[in-house]
C-alpha cells in the first residue's frame, strides 16, 4: 500500500481546521447535523471544482466509485445527491464566503511582493464585473431583462498575484457603479475602473479616501482645460491636461481638478482618454496602468472556462452563491499551493495535473516537478520478422 496523503487531501490541507471551524459557528451551519456536516458539503463542492463534475448525479457516481478511500479524502460517511443539494439550498453561504476572505488575506500575504509591469510600490486594484446568463424559469429570482435572467460578479482584483480581494454576487439588474460604495477603499491604492463606472460622486469618494483612480472618459465628456503638459507623440501621448469638469451638475459631484490624458496606443492604434486624480505619474505610466485592467477581464475568462461557475447545481439563490465561493476558495487554494511550494507551472497547469491526480499518494510538489521516465519501446527479440531483409 503506498504512504502518504492523498493529493485531494493535500489541498483541503491547506484549509486551517480551527478558521473553517469558526466560520461554520458564526453561521450555525452544523446546527442539529449528525452525519454530513459543512466539512464534507465543502470537500464534495470542491472535488467537484477540482475535477469538472458536471452535475450533482456526477459527484455522487464519481464518489461513490471511490468509496473506500473517501475516508483518506476528509469523508466519514458517502455522500448522497439529495443531501448535498439539501446542503446547498439550506446552509449559510457566508460560511464559505468568510472562508474564502480568510484564504485571500493568506494568499496577499504571500503576493505582496510580486513585481507588477509597472515600477510602483502602491497596491493596484482592477474593479469590475461579469456576467453569467441564466434561465429566466428555472432561477426566477435573478431576473435581469425582460426574457433573461443572471447573475453578475462584481471584483475586486489585486493586480500583484491575481487576487480577487473582494467578490459580490447580485442578480443581473443592479447598475455596476452603485457596488462602488461597498468597497472599502485602501488610502494611496490605485483602482483601475471602465466607463461603466464613472460617477463622479463616487469617484470623489475615493479621492477623499486619498486613493487614486484611472477611468475610460465616455465620448461625451465635458472638460474645462486650465493648463497642458507636454505631450509625448512617440510613446502615444496625444495630450496631457488638467482642468475641471464643466457641467455644473457634475462638477458639484466632483469639484476638485482632473487630470485628463488622450492615449493612442501604438501597437493597435486604439484611441483612449483617461481621467485620473493623481497628478505626479507621467502619463506614460499611467496609461500602462490602465492596460492592466485587462487582468481582470483574463481572470474572468479564466474562472469561467476552468471552475464551475455556468452551470449550477441548485436554482436558488443559496445553491448559486454556495457554489460561487467555494470555487473562489479552490481558486485561491491553487494560487496559495503555488507560491508555498514554489511551483513554476500556471495556474492552469497545476488545475489540470490536479483534476486527474487527486486520488493518487503522491507529494504535490514531487507530482508536477518530477519528470516521468518515459519507457522506450523494446521489440522482443522472440518476435518472427515477417520479411528478411
Amino acid at each position: 500500500m503506498s504512504q502518504g496523503r492523498m493529493v485531494f487531501a493535500q489541498v483541503m490541507r491547506m484549509v486551517h481546521p480551527q478558521q473553517f471551524h469558526r466560520c461554520v459557528l458564526r453561521y450555525q451551519g452544523d446546527h442539529k447535523v449528525q452525519k454530513f456536516s459543512c466539512w464534507e458539503q465543502f470537500l464534495a463542492m470542491s472535488f467537484a471544482q477540482l475535477t469538472y463534475r458536471e452535475s450533482l448525479r456526477d459527484i455522487e457516481a464519481c464518489l461513490q466509485s471511490r468509496g473506500h478511500q473517501l475516508y483518506h479524502m476528509g469523508f466519514r460517511c458517502g455522500v448522497a445527491r439529495s443531501t448535498l443539494a439539501h446542503a446547498n439550498e439550506k446552509r449559510n453561504w457566508r460560511i464559505y464566503a468568510d472562508l474564502a476572505q480568510t484564504l485571500i488575506r493568506k494568499a496577499r500575504r504571500l503576493y505582496a511582493q510580486e513585481e507588477l509591469p509597472v515600477q510602483l510600490t502602491e497596491t493596484v486594484y482592477a474593479f469590475d464585473s461579469t456576467t453569467v446568463d441564466l434561465s429566466l424559469s428555472v432561477f426566477p429570482w435573478a431576473w435581469a431583462q425582460q426574457r433573461k435572467s443572471a447573475v453578475k460578479l462584481h471584483t475586486l482584483l489585486d493586480l500583484r498575484g491575481m487576487i480577487p480581494v473582494f467578490v459580490e454576487i447580485t442578480p443581473g439588474r443592479p447598475h455596476d457603479a452603485q457596488f462602488l460604495d461597498s468597497l472599502v477603499i485602501e488610502p494611496w491604492a490605485f483602482y483601475l475602473l471602465d466607463r461603466g463606472y464613472i460617477d463622479f460622486r463616487r469617484l470623489y469618494r475615493i479621492h477623499q479616501a486619498h486613493a487614486y483612480f484611472i477611468v475610460r472618459a465616455k465620448s461625451n465628456l465635458s472638460f474645462t482645460r486650465y493648463r497642458s503638459s507636454p505631450k509625448a507623440a512617440e510613446y502615444g501621448i496625444r495630450c496631457d491636461q488638467t482642468g475641471r469638469l464643466r457641467s455644473l451638475q457634475r462638477r458639484r459631484a466632483y469639484p476638485e481638478t482632473l487630470r485628463r490624458i488622450h492615449y493612442i496606443d501604438p501597437e493597435t492604434g486604439q484611441d483612449l482618454v483617461f481621467l485620473t486624480n493623481h497628478h505626479q505619474l507621467p502619463a506614460l505610466t499611467v496609461a500602462q496602468l490602465y492596460k492592466l485592467r485587462w487582468q481582470i477581464e483574463l481572470f474572468f475568462k479564466w474562472i469561467k472556462q476552468h471552475l464551475r461557475i455556468k452551470a449550477f447545481f441548485g436554482t436558488s439563490s443559496n445553491a448559486v452563491k454556495t457554489q460561487i465561493w467555494i470555487a473562489v476558495c479552490v481558486y485561491v487554494l491553487i494560487a496559495i499551493l503555488k507560491k508555498e511550494q514554489n511551483i513554476p507551472h500556471s495556474l492552469h497547469t497545476i488545475l489540470q495535473v490536479l483534476s486527474v491526480s487527486c486520488f493518487e499518494k503522491i507529494p504535490i510538489p514531487q507530482l508536477l516537478t518530477e519528470k516521468r521516465p518515459q519507457h522506450e519501446y523494446a521489440p522482443d527479440c522472440k518476435q518472427l520478422n515477417l520479411w528478411d531483409l
